[in-house]
């Protein structure tokens, strides 16, 4: 279905590429030649944006603050107290950065900890298994659960041979497609095992490459099904539990899990503006999430996004710019579990919804960007695809369909134009939720430039003199 819609993207472009008329009468045809034209004017602005960010003064400045927080703080689940500490860092942070309206907003966010887990396999050799528990799975008793497994390789195999699951431990061997696709064992994999009386569930990693890594995320206990342990396991194990089931091997495991979970917990989405010098009212927000799972250090996923989303503020405050409408930065908390926080920011802004003219999100990596992800009407892709032909000095021209992030969706559901960073998404899924999410993955040079888009997107938008316009 994307592919589809890239070609019918393309063609769509070609078309305007070609002169031909895209709106139906020609006063709206002028109208938008006006708008081509407003931005144009801009040409000079996003240069020197660029400039800034990725061969002036402020150069790998993401990337280094962004190193001082996971390293101080390290990784920030939600609930937990290395959350509200990255929390208050960042208030202050943005509050001697010279950004105006630094404020927190409470909300309240799951509180779950994984506590002490192993899995070791008993039968047919002793082995032990990396594992890292499911957000939000129940534990085990201290004894732990010591069962024979059943290997699926999907949903319909798992019903076909519902009458073996019974009593067992379910090891899902799913192959990875692509993470929208593959993602559904990870959260639902409980949930179906539970259904054929599975006693716990462990589903291969949800990741595009694997070095005996295992990727935790959240999964999703349903009312009336009974629940049941499950964690994530490595590609590897899974594959050589598979390929041992196939020799007609009894596969026995122990599995042990202290998870447990809490009461809500109190939090805070970090709010910071540049306010508007002609529409104040009215916002363009870019975002990022502050939480992350509690391994590695959450630099990928997403610091950088996070970290990105404050240079491009500091880019334009740097600059002296102040758009005509307010652009509002949103850090948000508990992404992870479903967009938690951001689902209270949006009940409690959603009666600004018409004052929203653009929504932006990086949660898919702070790698090269190869484009722009955008949702939205006909006529306002035209006049993004205009506003990013400003980015031709770093060659990051496209504009893609499927705009998203779980934080902006409550907004483009409704009908906001959203848009995110299309990202080598290959590479992120390859350290995505994992012990590998570090420092050591991220790219200053890179980071610049991801600041640049972001930053000159932003800017243009908040300071046109009309609103994105909407179907």
């Amino acid at each position: 279905m994307k592919f589809l819609l890239f070609i019918l993207v393309g063609i769509h472009l070609l078309s305007l590429n070609s002169g031909k008329s895209i709106y139906k009468n020609d006063i709206l045809q002028r109208t938008f030649q006006e708008i081509k034209e407003e931005i144009a004017h801009y040409r000079d602005v996003a240069k020197a944006i660029i400039d800034l960010a990725v061969y002036g003064k402020a150069q790998n400045r993401s990337y280094e603050r962004l190193a001082v927080l996971v390293d101080t703080v390290g990784p920030r689940l939600s609930g937990s107290k290395n959350l509200e500490k990255a929390i208050q860092v960042m208030y202050q942070n943005l509050k001697e950065d010279g950004l105006e309206n630094v404020h927190l907003e409470p909300v309240k966010i799951p509180h779950w900890e994984r506590g002490e887990e192993s899995a070791v396999m008993l039968e047919p050799r002793m082995h032990k298994m990396a594992i890292l528990g499911l957000g939000s799975s129940i534990g085990t008793s201290p004894e732990g659960i010591t069962a024979e497994i059943l290997v699926v390789t999907s949903f319909d195999e798992l019903q076909r041979r519902a009458t073996e699951a019974r009593g067992k431990i379910v090891v899902y061997n799913q192959p990875y497609t692509n993470y929208s696709k593959t993602v559904e064992y990870r959260v639902q994999g409980a949930v179906e095992a539970a259904k054929v009386g599975a006693l716990a569930s462990l589903i291969r990693s949800v990741a595009s490459f694997s070095i005996y890594s295992p990727h935790t995320g959240v999964q999703e206990y349903q009312d009336g099904v009974p629940k049941i342990p499950t964690a994530c396991i490595t590609v590897e194990d899974a594959e050589m539990m598979s390929r041992m089931i196939s020799r007609g091997n009894r596969v026995v495991i122990r599995l042990k899990m202290g998870a447990r979970n809490y009461a809500d917990a109190d939090s805070f989405n970090t709010v910071a503006e540049i306010i508007g010098s002609k529409y104040p009212e009215q916002v363009v927000l870019v975002s990022g999430h502050l939480d992350s799972w509690d391994v590695g250090q959450g630099a990928m996923d997403d610091g950088g996004g996070a970290f990105i989303s404050w240079e491009a503020l500091s880019l334009i405050k740097d600059l002296g710019l102040r758009p005509k409408r307010t652009l509002r930065l949103v850090l948000w908390t508990a992404e992870e579990q479903g967009g938690i926080g951001a689902f209270q920011y949006y009940q409690a802004h959603k009666a600004n919804i018409s004052n929203y003219s653009l929504v932006m999100e990086s949660d898919s990596g702070t790698f090269l960007p190869s484009g722009l992800q955008f949702t939205g009407s006909e006529k306002a892709r035209a006049i993004m695809k205009e506003v990013m032909s400003l980015l031709q000095p770093i060659n990051i021209t496209q504009v893609l369909s499927a705009g998203e992030g779980t934080d902006i969706n409550f907004w483009i559901q409704a009908g906001v134009p959203g848009a995110s960073l299309l990202d080598d998404l290959y590479k992120y899924f390859s350290f995505h939720h994992s012990h590998g999410d570090t420092m050591t993955v991220m790219d200053p040079k890179q980071m610049n430039v991801a600041a640049a888009v972001w930053a000159v997107v932003s800017y243009v938008v908040a300071d046109m003199e009309e609103m994105l316009p909407r179907s």
